[in-house]
């Protein structure tokens, strides 16, 4: 009865996932803890499973990422690698983000050439955002520290085997299969759509401006005292007074003749504002000014906002702006923005105060896309000794001279003596969800192991690949994975997948290493839809895709790359015991 109702909620756990109702951290953590309450793993397994040291690694190289987002260099590249004709940009732009990501974040590389992209007028960001979305995919899955998913799969495999993967052992496949695919991916590259950004008379079509007369009654009271702040489907912005702007707008501010109120929201609705007297309306757009204080950003993966609605968060308040208009994928978003739930992706436009670039949550929240403000650098100097730092243990680490985790900690602690980075900053970007994700998963497994769920489950896949042989079921494995990473994240897919490769390896009586491999490469395999995947939510809004233009690009692309894993991974990890 215990057997069937761990895997009953594994069903479970799966079906919230998918269903998007809870984040996957809090379906994770509470599993894990129902196991804790149950009995099917104690309490000193479970807090083992947060100090997976593998897991330790994972979280360690996502905070020296902090440090290497920051160096010129992306940013030095991004502008260089659109010159020339299209086709050889990108081809250029894919190549270099494909190796750049084989060795740092994807998240970082993508969000480093996503703002360049955007914001140049030659070639349209459309035809180069999925694209770049995709190699650095390739790039990542091919070396250990490529993608948070291999270490992962890294950490699963630590605490199945003891051992931990190499650094270069997932090349093995994953260069030949990323050179098939790149060339798949070039190709299909030409069939994207042709959409420039919006131009700047598009953006200020979002407002809805007046002029207050001298002589109107609401000249000299609060704009809470008349009522400007509970209007149907408007909300005021921001005030130009004398050749200068009031943004954000607050409760207190008391007006003056001659001002101009911008509103934003429902512009359509400009009834709201026909019931106060002495406001003329001048038309929808506002003059240049308005303007000058306008920036575009993406939510990011990391962003607290995901979920919630502006209203919810305060949105002024916390980043002393406002949101002019919110865009998800090609479509521009109607109605009461405030009322919106966001989502990681949407792209806002926002009026910003004079503070906005002081905040120190815009990084965690946002990929900016463009305005006037530019993220900090690091110098030269501070450059290249990161660089060097990163490089030095990476190489150590592929020689094995060096753990990979000793290393890392090594240069965090060069990094905080140099003020490169902060302890103030570390627990401002912490990826504490991953963390709980990654570990929960780890304590699920061990409470599938000690409920006997797990031999279960490899009496099952025996069973439902007895007489087509062990090849039908690493291809099983694969295709699980493959369908998991495309209906929910890439790191849930990799760790609910693991137990069941690893239980069919057992129950098959052959070398786990294929199977365990067939897990990393498949949790990347994410080309179909923009939702499994940060980059491709990153680029979603800002390419103005559509769900027909990541088929149309990622079918022939996932075909290929799949093809080539499950002939590649069985003759370069073979099944020995078969």
């Amino acid at each position: 009865m215990l057997t069937w109702a761990v895997l009953i909620s594994i069903a479970g756990l799966l079906t919230l996932l998918i269903s998007g109702w809870v984040r996957p951290a809090i379906a994770f953590v509470s599993l894990a803890g129902a196991y804790l309450l149950f009995g099917l793993v104690d309490t000193a397994t479970l807090l083992r499973q947060y100090a997976n040291p593998a897991l330790a690694t994972l979280m360690l190289l996502l905070l020296v990422s902090l440090a290497l987002e920051r160096t010129p260099l992306l940013d030095w590249l991004s502008q260089r690698l659109l010159r020339g004709r299209p086709g050889s940009a990108t081809a250029r732009l894919m190549g270099t983000s494909a190796v750049l990501s084989a060795f740092l974040n994807n998240t970082a590389v993508v969000a480093a050439f996503l703002g360049a992209i955007s914001r140049q007028k030659r070639i349209a960001p459309s035809r180069l955002l999925i694209p770049l979305s995709y190699a650095s995919i390739l790039g990542g899955m091919t070396t250990l520290v490529g993608t948070s998913t291999n270490l992962v799969v890294n950490s699963f495999a630590l605490s199945s085997t003891g051992a931990e993967l190499g650094m270069f052992q997932f090349s093995l496949v994953g260069i030949p299969v990323a050179l098939l695919t790149f060339g798949v991916l070039l190709w299909r590259a030409r069939s994207l759509p042709h959409r420039m950004p919006e131009e700047e008379a598009d953006k200020l079509s979002y407002f809805l401006a007046a002029d207050l007369q001298p002589g109107s009654e609401l000249v000299g009271r609060s704009i809470e005292e008349n009522g400007l702040r509970s209007l149907d489907g408007l909300y005021l912005l921001e005030i130009e007074r004398e050749g200068r702007l009031i943004s954000p707008v607050g409760p207190e501010e008391i007006l003056q003749g001659g001002d101009t109120l911008v509103f934003t929201g429902e512009v359509s609705k400009v009834q709201a504002l026909q019931r106060f007297p002495g406001l003329k309306l001048f038309g929808h757009q506002a003059d240049a000014l308005l303007a000058t204080n306008l920036v575009e950003v993406v939510i990011s993966h990391e962003s607290e906002l995901a979920g919630r609605t502006l209203q919810e968060v305060d949105f002024r308040s916390m980043f002393n702006a406002g949101v002019v208009g919110i865009r998800r994928g090609g479509k521009r978003l109607e109605g009461q923005l405030g009322q919106i739930p966001l989502r990681t992706g949407d792209c806002l436009l926002m009026a910003v105060g004079s503070d906005f670039r002081q905040h120190r949550n815009l990084d965690r929240n946002f990929h900016l896309l463009s305005g006037s403000l530019t993220r900090p650098q690091l110098s030269r100097v501070e450059s290249w000794l990161t660089l060097a730092g990163f490089i030095s243990v990476i190489s150590l680490a592929a020689a094995e001279l060096l753990p990979l985790f000793h290393g890392l900690l090594l240069l965090m602690a060069g990094l905080l003596a140099g003020r490169v980075l902060s302890p103030a900053e570390l627990r401002r970007r912490f990826p504490f969800e991953l963390w709980v994700i990654i570990g929960s998963a780890l304590a699920i497994a061990q409470g599938l192991e000690a409920s006997g769920a797990a031999d279960l489950l490899a009496e099952g896949m025996q069973g439902l690949f007895s007489g087509h042989g062990v090849y039908a079921a690493f291809i099983g494995c694969y295709v699980l994975t493959l369908l998991l990473t495309e209906t929910v994240t890439n790191n849930a897919a990799a760790a609910l997948a693991f137990p069941v490769a690893w239980t069919t390896a057992q129950a098959f009586g052959v070398d786990p290493m294929p199977f365990i491999m067939a897990v990393a490469y498949g949790a990347s395999a994410c080309f179909l839809i923009p939702y499994g995947y940060q980059t491709h939510l990153m680029v979603f809004s800002p390419g103005r895709y559509s769900m027909g233009d990541f088929l149309r690009v990622g079918l022939p692309v996932s075909l290929t790359y799949s093809s080539a894993v499950l002939l590649l991974t069985p003759m370069v990890f073979p099944f020995q015991g078969q």
